[in-house]
């Protein structure tokens, strides 16, 4: 069947062509990439910068204003938790309580769709019994998202005509903005499920009574309750019919200012009305905060963009940022002015000369000024007067970071064409052969894309990892067929048919590199068995390496041999065709050298041309001369453009330096290859004369691997048991030199679940005490962010205290969230990619033009970080340090998008942590403060990051009724507490309708009356006969400890202790040590925990625990899959065995490699000023179920080329017939 394909294609060459331009154009047009296509419609595959590996979670939120934590949790959340616990396909069930709502957590298993696990919570919700929850209690689900889909932040400022900040507005003015124009626009962008608003103050009318003035005027609670609510109301009253016309009648009602309140009558005694104005204060005021934001030190007006469950999230934010392009002209704008530049009088004057007044009331007059400033160009606006209109800021985007994620694929792609390219020119010094192998990688990689689109898998950063992977094989493939058929071509018959002998030569290898491909693909089909957060991360991965493979095979079989027929032999056979498209190339690269910055790329093109022009009139002596200056021509500039597109030293290094290295690297290769091909056949004379001294080295780098992984200690743990059982003490084998010395250079290599990713931003997440107010809290944060702003390295600074308006944030008022994005360490444009500046090397410092820099394509890149800050890690401690305050926890090193997967895996806010469930909060809170100062005893966890939850933290005042007093005076208990329920947390009895905008209505006591205990017990409770009775009379008020938040698993209380390692522990090291340490503190009776106390660490060690569960079921898999595949192609169990023995030898050379990583001394050599250690990242790794499938990778690439050689090996004897 290979071979039908092959000659098809080969005969067909149009049918090829035309194939190629549709894969390219579909390619194009599916391509994750940002482009601008002009009128070619783009259907781009769904691009985020990593998969979302969180828990198929669902949010159940219900309302429940006033309650404190233990009613919520009594009332609704146990309720609430009990019925979801049933619904088919549960998981786990996660609550939280907190003041005034409840979050229920529904995790769903694997495998359940996003849409069905809603409906089932759906029609969970829809059948509770009546009675099952309070009066005016309706959970609702949360939105079509998960935390994970908050892909941008952005705060409400003003702004100057020249995008300055401007000041003018308030925090009451940004929010309603915020709530009613702002939220609604940007949520009308298509893929946007929520926008949510934080900070600020949410406007409501407060009627604030005076219990003296209700006494006074006889006027008790509930009829001023009942007047507000009477006095908001609008009615239609049909139409009537006057002189043929049809006339709508309206009864205007609805409240629209303070003054409407004032006026309400509550009642009328002896014919005088009492009005509201009377007994109480009206005003407008901000209701209760849930959370606030802050910005470099000042409190802002913000909202959070999340994109739907689904959506491709760079299309949604660029729908989002259509939407505030199209609504910031009609922002709300007001004039400002600057009295030092002006004076009253001088406004008066402009402003009586133009027809309008310039005060009114006192204030500034904003309807005359702006009107006046939007009809006339800014130089004829007086002096002093400007406008400030709000603007939209973003200050988190995660298009940054899908870019960048994007660029990585871009630039692994240009590079590997270009190492191609550089490689195939020196080997087979073919210029043609090297355009051809370049050009099969991109058509692969689009052809990928076209699968990913139809298989609906997303791009991101570990699914594009599994295309550049790929990469490798499909240039292996390419030069296997395209130097086979180039070698045929050589020596082929006179007279012999082109088309034929590349036939025979793609017939040759086409089963070979099948073959080749198909075990690498099959050795990676394992990685789709994997479950859980490593399945939801790596199977993308798999998808899109599966794909590649598959392409590069179609690619290989089908294009290459048409197009090698074409290129290799050619078809201008008449001199004319062939001056005439040598002399095109002339004039082509004139004009490219003459008006492009490609200018060696234009005079090597009009070389080739002129080559071609005269080549006919040149002795063979010169011809071979003219090719081989253009390949090495060729060869200069692509590696020019590796050059500047790798650097490999770092940009700071120059082009010349690194232009060096990269020749150095070039040059070692080319060596390397020129003695492998000098002398490979007395060398395999040699290791075939010598059989067992040459397998000694593979099996000894095997053995140096499996010891690196395992540890020396463990992989020889038995020597000493069988010493035993012979008659030698084990302690003298231990305690030799080779074994400690051996234990100590060979300790296995440490375990943790994923290499964490540069997001190029940090999420601070300290904590105040559960006792600190709002108003301390914000303090705390003001502080921070004006340390956090001061650091150079920092380019924005936004901290949030409590929630934003969603069901996906449930952070306390305690909890600080801070977005810290840092710079990058080298300027670069909006696709990552560095920007030159022009640089005096004399003075040794960068020109500058008005202050900024002066860009040149020939300068240098602009450094932006300290000398000594090297690396994100050293701006993550100047974080740590600049935000030591008194009162305020540390916290662990998170970034946005990990902190968010964290969360939503385990429930913590940090990558480790311990669960702690007992019967009662106060025996979860006394085991974790237990846990917590062991923890910290740990040489491997960071001691200021260890945070154990302050449970029972919160002050409460309660109080206690007196039944026996409450029925002296006829008062029933829930009269009272309504009384002390609407007189101190106040109750909305009504919304305004305001046009599009909606405001509360709240009753309750004078601030004053209501602000200190001792003022509490005075509150005035109305009896049956009309008498109005102090609390004091009714009540007692005490001071007691409470929660301030109650969490729930599965109904059990539950704590957590976070912590964090010490930079550089493996994870799995460190979650083993603390569990060492916690069990050997009970077993000597140091830590004792409360009865019905149970703990288990969580966070990425569960991962990592079940990543191992899922690697010992997979790995067996893997080796038996590649074995039977190899088998099938050779009916050799001996063959089969030979080639196999590859997988260890690959195997154990990595483990190898990944020891030798670790070790200091290691390539610890200076290059052209440079350390090779910083060139090539060496530095300590880990064991990551990342490092697990790319040794998955390699098993299948490993047996690729033993199944070539084997495959040449079994066709050569079975034409030479050896002895």
């Amino acid at each position: 069947m290979v071979d039908r394909l092959v000659r098809f294609c080969i005969d067909q060459k149009l049918v090829v062509v035309l194939i190629v331009l549709g894969v390219v154009a579909w390619g194009v047009i599916v391509a994750p990439f940002d482009w601008r296509l002009g009128a070619l419609p783009r259907r781009p595959v769904p691009v985020d910068a990593i998969p979302d590996i969180g828990e198929n979670q669902q949010i159940v939120y219900s309302a429940w204003p006033g309650r404190s934590p233990k009613d919520v949790d009594d009332q609704v959340t146990y309720p609430l938790t009990v019925a979801l616990l049933g619904i088919p396909d549960v998981k786990t069930v996660r609550s939280q309580s907190m003041f005034g709502f409840s979050m229920i957590y529904v995790i769903f298993a694997e495998g359940v769709p996003f849409e069905d696990s809603q409906n089932r919570i759906i029609a969970r919700l829809n059948g509770l019994p009546a009675g099952t929850l309070p009066t005016g209690v309706s959970p609702a689900l949360g939105p079509y998202a998960t935390a994970l889909g908050q892909v941008f932040w952005y705060t409400l400022e003003g702004r100057d005509p020249d995008g300055r900040p401007a000041g003018a507005w308030d925090l009451r003015e940004l929010r309603s903005v915020q709530d009613w124009t702002v939220r609604y626009h940007l949520q009308a962008a298509e893929g946007v499920a929520e926008v949510a608003s934080v900070g600020g103050f949410v406007q409501e009318y407060q009627v604030d009574v005076d219990p003296d003035a209700m006494r006074a005027h006889g006027v008790t609670l509930d009829e001023v309750i009942q007047a507000v609510q009477r006095s908001n109301l609008d009615v239609g009253a049909r139409q009537i019919e006057i002189n043929r016309v049809e006339y709508l009648i309206r009864a205007r009602g609805f409240i629209q200012r303070v003054e409407d309140l004032e006026n309400t009558v509550v009642k009328a005694t002896a014919n005088v009305p009492i009005l509201i104005r009377h007994v109480a204060r009206v005003v407008l005021g901000p209701a209760m905060r849930e959370g606030a934001l802050d910005k470099e030190g000042s409190e802002a007006v913000g909202g959070v963009v999340v994109v739907r469950h689904g959506y491709n999230p760079l299309a949604a934010i660029h729908n989002v940022k259509a939407r505030i392009a199209e609504i910031a002209p009609a922002l709300p704008i007001k004039a400002v002015v600057d009295y030092e530049r002006t004076t009253r009088a001088d406004l008066e004057a402009f402003a009586s000369r133009h027809g309008f007044a310039a005060y009114d009331a006192g204030s500034l007059n904003q309807t005359g000024w702006t009107d006046w400033l939007s009809r006339h160009p800014r130089p004829d606006w007086p002096a002093g007067v400007s406008t400030s209109q709000i603007a939209v800021v973003p200050f988190y985007d995660r298009t940054g970071l899908i870019q960048e994620t994007l660029g990585t694929l871009n630039a692994a792609l240009l590079q590997q064409v270009l190492i191609t390219t550089i490689v195939v020119i020196i080997m087979a010094t073919h210029l043609r052969s090297a355009v051809l192998i370049s050009a099969v990688m991109p058509l692969s990689v689009l052809i990928s894309f076209i699968a990913m689109k139809w298989f609906r898998v997303d791009a991101n950063l570990v699914s594009l990892s599994g295309i550049a992977i790929a990469i490798g094989t499909i240039v292996d493939m390419g030069i296997v067929m395209t130097d086979n058929i180039r070698q045929h071509l050589a020596t082929a018959p006179p007279g012999e048919p082109a088309s034929e002998t590349v036939y025979r030569a793609a017939s040759e290898v086409g089963g070979a590199i099948f073959t080749a491909i198909a075990t690498t693909v099959v050795g990676f089909l394992p990685v789709f068995l994997m479950t859980g957060p490593e399945g939801r991360l790596f199977r993308p991965l798999a998808f899109t390496k599966t794909f590649c493979l598959i392409a590069s095979v179609i690619v290989a079989l089908t294009i290459i041999p048409a197009a090698a027929e074409v290129l290799f032999v050619g078809r201008l056979r008449t001199p004319g065709r062939r001056r005439a498209l040598s002399l095109l190339a002339v004039l082509a690269g004139l004009a490219i050298a003459i008006l492009s910055p490609w200018r060696l790329v234009g005079a090597v093109l009009a070389a080739a041309g002129l080559y071609g022009l005269t080549q006919d009139r040149l002795p063979a002596w010169a011809r071979r001369g003219a090719l081989l200056a253009g390949n090495l021509a060729v060869v200069l500039i692509v590696g020019l453009v590796l050059t500047q597109q790798w650097l490999p030293l770092g940009p700071e290094k120059g082009l010349a330096r690194n232009l060096a290295m990269v020749a150095g690297l070039i040059g070692s290769f080319q060596l390397l290859y020129y003695l492998l091909e000098r002398f490979y056949e007395p060398m395999m004379r040699v290791f075939l004369a010598h059989k067992l001294l040459f397998l000694a080295a593979p099996l000894a780098v095997t053995l140096l691997g499996t010891t690196a992984w395992l540890g020396f200690d463990r992989l020889f743990g038995v020597v000493p048991a069988a010493a035993a059982r012979l008659g030698v003490a084990p302690e003298a084998i231990r305690h030799s030199r080779l074994w400690v010395e051996g234990s100590h250079r060979l300790p296995g290599l440490g375990k943790e679940f994923m290499p964490p990713l540069d997001e190029g931003s940090f999420l601070f997440m300290p904590t105040t005490m559960p006792h600190a107010s709002v108003g301390e809290a914000l303090d705390v944060i003001h502080k921070q962010d004006m340390a956090l702003r001061a650091i150079p390295e920092v380019d924005a600074v936004v901290g949030k205290i409590g929630r934003a308006e969603t069901a996906l944030d449930p952070a306390p008022m305690n909890m600080i969230e801070t977005v810290i994005t840092y710079k990058p360490e080298f300027l670069t444009d909006r696709d990552g990619r560095l920007r030159t500046f022009a640089y005096d090397t004399d003075r040794q410092e960068f020109l500058r033009r008005d202050g900024d820099l002066i860009p040149d394509p020939a300068g240098r890149p602009y450094r932006q970080w300290r000398p000594e800050i090297r690396t994100p890690d050293d701006i993550w401690r100047e974080i740590v340090r600049v935000t030591r305050l008194p009162g305020i926890t540390s916290a662990p090193k998170l970034q946005p998008i990990a902190a968010r997967i964290v969360m939503l895996q385990s429930g913590m806010r940090a990558p480790f942590g311990v669960k702690v469930k007992g019967p009662d909060l106060e025996s979860v809170e006394r085991a974790g403060m237990a846990i917590e100062r062991v923890l910290k005893e740990v040489p491997l966890v960071d001691p200021a990051t260890v945070i154990a939850d302050r449970i029972v933290g919160k002050p409460y005042l309660e109080i206690d009724l007196d039944r026996d007093a409450a029925a002296r005076y006829g008062l029933q208990i829930e009269a009272i507490q309504r009384a002390i329920q609407t007189a101190l947390g106040g109750e909305t009895l009504t919304t305004t309708v305001e046009g599009r905008e909606r405001y509360p209505v709240r009753v309750r006591y004078l601030r004053e009356l209501r602000d200190h205990p001792e003022t509490l017990e005075r509150i005035l409770v109305p009896a049956m006969d009309g008498q109005q009775i102090p609390l004091t009379q009714l009540a007692s008020v005490r001071y007691v400890r409470g929660p301030e938040a109650i969490k729930r698993e599965d109904t059990f209380l539950i704590g957590y202790v976070l912590f964090d390692a010490i930079p550089g522990a493996a994870e799995v090291d460190v979650v083993e040590s603390c569990q060492e340490v916690l069990q050997d503190r009970i077993d000597r009776a140091e830590l004792a925990l409360p009865p019905g106390v149970t703990y288990r660490f969580a966070g990425n060690y569960e991962n990592q625990i079940h990543a191992q569960q899922t690697l010992a079921l997979i790995l067996p898999l893997t080796f038996f899959a590649i074995f039977m595949l190899i088998y099938f192609q050779f009916r050799s169990v001996v063959v089969t065995s030979l080639v196999f023995t590859t997988v260890f030898v690959c195997w154990g050379a990595g483990m190898a490699m990944i020891w030798l990583y670790g070790q200091p001394w290691f390539l610890d050599v200076s290059v052209l000023g440079t350390n090779l250690r910083d060139l090539f990242q060496v530095r300590p790794i880990n064991l990551s179920i990342a490092i697990w499938v790319g040794f998955l990778a390699l098993f299948g690439i490993a047996s690729d080329d033993a199944v070539l050689v084997c495959t040449y090996l079994e066709q050569r004897f079975a034409a030479v017939k050896p002895a």
